[in-house]
């Protein structure tokens, strides 16, 4: 794809390629890690961590980039800002996000850290668990701010896992004033609880001050607000942004802004796979009918859907085309 035309949505975020093995619950304890959870680890733990792992299955991933993939499959216009190294691992992640339809020209790392991978365990429950290794995704800086792709796009989609690197929090928050400058729509998406926990004050004057359109799971938006009361939750986020949109895995959806709260149920799925990418293309269904004006609960059905069909599916990227879910 090219640059030419404007963008439904553009995309700060982590580039990373998952790599994806079915393990079971007495694996993750063996090794340490909470299940359901992402732990950040550094290139020798993920070195070893991977030898340990029995068949595994490669595919690029990241939240936002995802997000991305799923949006252009339901027909939107979508741009990507990231970091990759020059190796195979950047050169998988390359093409998979332009076979899939989108603008990707972020300036590769010649030297460093390697391209960035999640090694993502997946339970007989569906489950996933991830040991992630930043690498190279954290050197997005200031210099890969494209002024020109910002002012191009209508909505600037943020993930809060980039924010572990002070150089691509700096990029954000300038990303972030560029887009205001341009009267731009700015999404935000909590990504985990553990990374809430750790950037929780951080994170609320992000949400309170310019985020307008919020992405959280039920366990994230109680974290943010430090409660283990759904509701309360729910009623301290309200105002705080334009628009939160938070999944509950089965029970649907909430969607809340200061004049109401609503909720979109969502169909039983039967076939459950792996609930990788679930809010990831939740956010996918959301931003497409928002970007084309849709009222919100009919955003949020779209996204349920979204997330119903690649929780049907290994890893986060649809082997299906989307689009026909629009209809």
């Amino acid at each position: 794809m090219d640059k030419k035309g404007n963008f439904d949505v553009l995309g700060i975020g982590n580039a990373i390629v998952d790599i994806l093995s079915f393990t079971d619950d007495n694996f993750l304890q063996e090794h340490g890690f909470a299940k359901g959870s992402m732990t950040l680890v550094d290139e020798a733990v993920a070195s070893s961590f991977y030898a340990k792992l029995g068949q595994t299955t490669e595919c690029s991933g990241g939240s936002v980039a995802n997000s991305l993939a799923g949006l252009a499959s339901l027909g939107a216009k979508t741009a990507f800002i990231g970091k990759v190294k020059n190796d195979q691992l950047g050169a998988i992640f390359t093409h998979d996000l332009h076979a899939a339809g989108v603008y990707f020209d972020s300036k590769l790392a010649t030297d460093g850290a390697a391209t960035a991978h999640c090694m993502i365990c997946v339970t007989p429950d569906a489950q996933r668990t991830m040991v992630t290794y930043l690498g190279a995704c954290g050197l997005v800086s200031e210099l890969d701010k494209d002024e020109e792709l910002i002012a191009r796009s209508n909505i600037l989609y943020i993930e809060g896992y980039l924010w572990d690197a002070e150089d691509a929090k700096s990029a954000i928050r300038a990303s972030i004033r560029t887009a205001k400058q341009h009267d731009k729509r700015v999404a935000f998406t909590l990504s985990d609880t553990f990374c809430v926990h750790r950037h929780h004050y951080e994170f609320l004057e992000l949400i309170h001050n310019d985020v307008d359109i919020l992405f959280a799971n039920e366990a994230e938006i109680k974290a943010l607000y430090k409660t283990e009361n759904f509701d309360n939750a729910i009623e301290q986020v309200r105002g705080k942004v334009s628009v939160a949109a938070v999944t509950r895995s089965e029970k649907g959806s909430v969607v809340v802004t200061k004049e109401a709260i609503e909720i979109a149920a969502t169909q039983p799925v039967h076939n459950l796979v792996d609930t990788t990418g679930a809010g990831d293309l939740y956010a996918s269904g959301f931003l497409f009918g928002f970007s084309r004006g849709w009222d919100l609960l009919n955003c949020a059905q779209l996204g349920n859907k979204c997330a119903g069909e690649i929780i049907t599916q290994l890893g986060a990227r649809s082997q299906k085309p989307l689009h026909a879910l629009v209809a």
